[in-house]
């Protein structure tokens, strides 16, 4: 795999479309990014069911792209199929774990690439890379034959360079969607308690502000708690979704030390911390879903930070700000803004359950404020 994708023969005349190696291509490999999933795997014989639109629309299937081993990991970095690199800047993080998927947007190999997003894997990378990606609700898009991470927070969704280009994506594994209006009510949050550049966070401010949105501060109690109870289950499921691998002592020691020393949390954790953890997903929903009947949206950076040099790879918690979303089960949607510095901010703005069609009218209206 060269870096950032692996290229295929396509005798399709739509949309050029770039698909993450962990879901199913007729006649191709699925690796997961990972040299103990490539060893015994085996040419799919089918596409995976979320495939059928885009080929319904004569899409080219134009390559897989490359990822952080397994999905489980947010800085984009691969020891063995190359580190995609960054668009912006060659000695940054490009974000991951959908890293392939952002780079091939960002010089236009492709129109639309699919991400996968259990913690922030679309949005961290599209935040690193400036560029747009869409987590959709979970549940909404078929995970059947998508390699699993974590079955209950995994999410896959569009990335592309700009707005239009995720309703293409929504277009093209749901035919019949169509975007929405634009909100007419946004929640700025705070009190997260993560913290936030403050570049970043004015950004974010300012853009809302100038939206002509009716704008509110909104404090979230519980952030943390929720990012702990996401990260419990992202680490216990994944590994009963590597089950396979973890029991082979051979294919274990393929796998990159981050992958293995994260996987030995996951095994350290008990079914009652599982337990604790999906009893309080509810509580945390309905606590969202008390905010959301008082706005329409919520917005917040994707991640608090400018994408860090390569060397920070295992420096930072870079999903801070998108693991409770994650938890939730709702979509979010990143896109570029200008943070007066030479790298853009990213903002996060996050809806109640399938409001994919009035997250991408507003990010379309605040996409064309920041161009204007």
């Amino acid at each position: 795999m060269h870096e950032f994708i692996t290229r295929m023969q396509s005798t399709g005349t739509g949309p050029r479309l770039g698909v993450k190696d962990l879901i199913d291509v007729a006649g191709v490999k699925t690796t997961a990014g990972s040299p103990a999933v490539a060893a015994n795997a085996r040419e799919a014989t089918t596409d995976a069911p979320l495939m059928r639109g885009a080929r319904e629309a004569d899409a080219r299937v134009i390559g897989k792209t490359n990822l952080y081993e397994l999905a489980f990991g947010a800085s984009g970095v691969n020891p063995y199929f190359g580190t995609p690199v960054n668009p912006l800047d060659g000695t940054l993080l490009p974000g991951g774990s959908s890293s392939g998927s952002a780079v091939a947007v960002a010089i236009d190999e492709v129109d639309v690439a699919y991400g996968s997003d259990s913690g922030g894997s679309i949005r961290v990378p599209s935040a690193f890379c400036g560029t747009t990606g869409l987590k959709t609700t979970h549940g909404r898009i078929s995970l059947e034959s998508v390699y699993p991470l974590s079955p209950t927070l995994d999410t896959v969704g569009p990335m592309a360079r700009d707005v239009s280009g995720l309703v293409l994506g929504m277009k093209l594994l749901e035919p019949q969607f169509a975007i929405g209006d634009c909100a007419r009510s946004i929640g700025i949050v705070r009190s997260t308690g993560v913290d936030i550049d403050e570049r970043i966070q004015s950004a974010v401010d300012r853009i809302c502000l100038r939206s002509g949105i009716a704008c509110t501060e909104v404090r979230i109690e519980n952030w943390k708690t929720a990012y702990d109870a996401g990260s419990t289950i992202l680490h216990f499921e994944a590994v009963t979704s590597n089950r396979a691998i973890i029991d082979d002592e051979e294919l274990f020691a393929m796998l990159s030390k981050p992958v293995r020393e994260r996987l030995g949390i996951g095994m350290g954790l008990t079914e009652s911390e599982l337990k604790n953890a999906l009893v309080f997903r509810g509580r945390w929903q309905d606590q969202l879903d008390a905010l959301f009947r008082e706005v329409d949206l919520l917005a917040l950076p994707s991640v608090g930070f400018f994408a860090p040099p390569l060397e920070e790879a295992f420096d930072h918690v870079f999903t801070h700000l998108t693991m409770p979303f994650n938890l939730a089960g709702y979509p979010a949607v990143a896109l570029p803004i200008d943070a007066g510095h030479r790298l853009p901010a990213s903002l996060q703005l996050l809806g109640p359950r399938s409001s994919e069609d009035l997250l991408l009218g507003t990010a379309l209206h605040f996409e064309h404020l920041d161009k204007g």
